[in-house]
């Protein structure tokens, strides 16, 4: 009875909507054994499917310059995962997020509640292909790891849409090395469903919108350092061009988990809209910025102090400029931003993907003088969250 109550009471609970890519919820490799194969224990060992669920809660205080301003329990994400194979060769992956925006857009004809919809072809043991939607191959821990580990993205990977559909081609260089390239949709939707603005006054829509991303993973000294690098190139419009850099540096092993992420992205159109969203009342007419980059180091300290607690910090330092002047904007810095954490997590059943978490968070915002002058506002900001995530295995 008591494992009843507390299942009804954890079916209650759903967790924070996340734009970074993240790894399955949990890994076949790790779960129960399948429906299939309890059911048909002597059925072909090549055919599998397994469910997950993962939902969190928390309750939320948020602090505007030192002073509350609201507190109330988050019900923000709830995500089911159907993965499996039907052969040696082919393998499948969907999955779902019930707290995005559920009509298909017109791009690809597809809800953004779908993160994964795609077949893998094991064509060999040094290739393997991808088609369907997916998550963009960029590099960096933060983007990679399921985000059952963040609490709190950066703003630059918080404004990525990850999920496109397109096909990728992974090689397995050696044990030890990955080479994915990638050809995917560089947005899921029309340009007003992309764009703050939509698309500035005289800039035409782009005929193959479209993201090629070539990324290296690598693992060293007994897998206990991981490089994650990518670089990525798209037509956001015509004329318009995007150029991203991502790098992931992690060292994991024993207790520890530390690395540090470096992001860098030179967008002909504002594509993550921060700079844009600058804009004050004091502009009659507000458009999307064109020429922004932005730049973000994001470091952080895990250590698992027990095999029930684990304690991180975790700092970002992220910063928003134009390069060339347009409209309304002048060439040069407009925004930067300081993000500190602290988190402690309790894990009430070894290996398990249950936890409780009390986490912190800081924000510290500064606008510079072009800022300022469209009439910006970005004060710092607090929150102080307690809460559970959880992630289940149902078959």
């Amino acid at each position: 009875m008591k494992r009843l109550l507390l299942s009804c009471c954890i079916l209650l609970c759903v967790v924070s909507a996340m734009q970074a890519q993240e790894q399955p919820l949990i890994s076949p490799d790790d779960s129960i054994r399948s429906l299939v194969g309890r059911l048909f224990p002597n059925s072909n060992p090549d055919i599998s499917a397994h469910m997950n669920l993962q939902f969190s809660t928390s309750g939320v205080a948020n602090f505007v310059e030192g002073d509350l301003e609201d507190a109330s329990f988050k019900l923000n994400r709830v995500k089911l995962e159907i993965l499996g194979s039907f052969s040696k060769q082919f393998s499948y992956h969907f999955r779902q997020s019930f707290n995005k925006y559920s009509n298909p857009h017109s791009l690809d004809n597809l809800s953004s509640s779908i993160e994964y919809a795609l077949v893998n072809w094991k064509m060999s043991d040094k290739f393997t292909l991808n088609v369907g939607k997916q998550d963009i191959a960029l590099g960096g821990y933060e983007y990679y790891v399921n985000a059952i580990k963040v609490r709190e993205y950066s703003e630059f990977n918080d404004n990525i849409s990850c999920y496109q559909a397109g096909v990728a081609g992974r090689f397995n260089l050696s044990s030890a090395n990955e080479l994915v390239l990638q050809v995917v949709n560089n947005r899921s939707g029309e340009n007003d469903e992309t764009y703050l603005y939509g698309l500035p006054q005289g800039v035409e829509k782009a005929k193959v919108p479209v993201l090629s991303t070539v990324n290296w993973n690598g693992l060293f000294f007994d897998n206990a350092v991981q490089l994650r690098y990518a670089a990525s190139y798209g037509q956001l419009a015509e004329g318009k061009n995007l150029y991203c850099f991502t790098a992931g540096n992690i060292y994991e092993k024993g207790p520890v988990i530390a690395y540090v992420d470096l992001m860098y992205s030179r967008e002909g159109l504002d594509s993550k809209g921060i700079i844009s969203d600058l804009q004050g009342p004091v502009l009659s007419a507000p458009s999307t910025a064109q020429h922004a980059e932005y730049f973000t180091t994001v470091v952080n300290f895990d250590y698992r102090i027990h095999p029930n607690w684990n304690l991180y910090l975790k700092g970002a330092y992220e910063r928003a400029g134009i390069y060339k002047t347009n409209g309304h904007f002048e060439k040069g810095l407009y925004r930067t931003t300081w993000n500190a954490q602290a988190c402690v997590e309790y894990f009430p059943m070894r290996n398990s993907e249950l936890l409780l978490f009390a986490h912190f968070l800081y924000k510290g915002h500064h606008l510079a003088r072009r800022a300022q002058a469209l009439g910006g506002m970005s004060p710092d900001t607090q929150r102080v969250s307690i809460g559970l995530v959880y992630s289940i295995p149902v078959f």
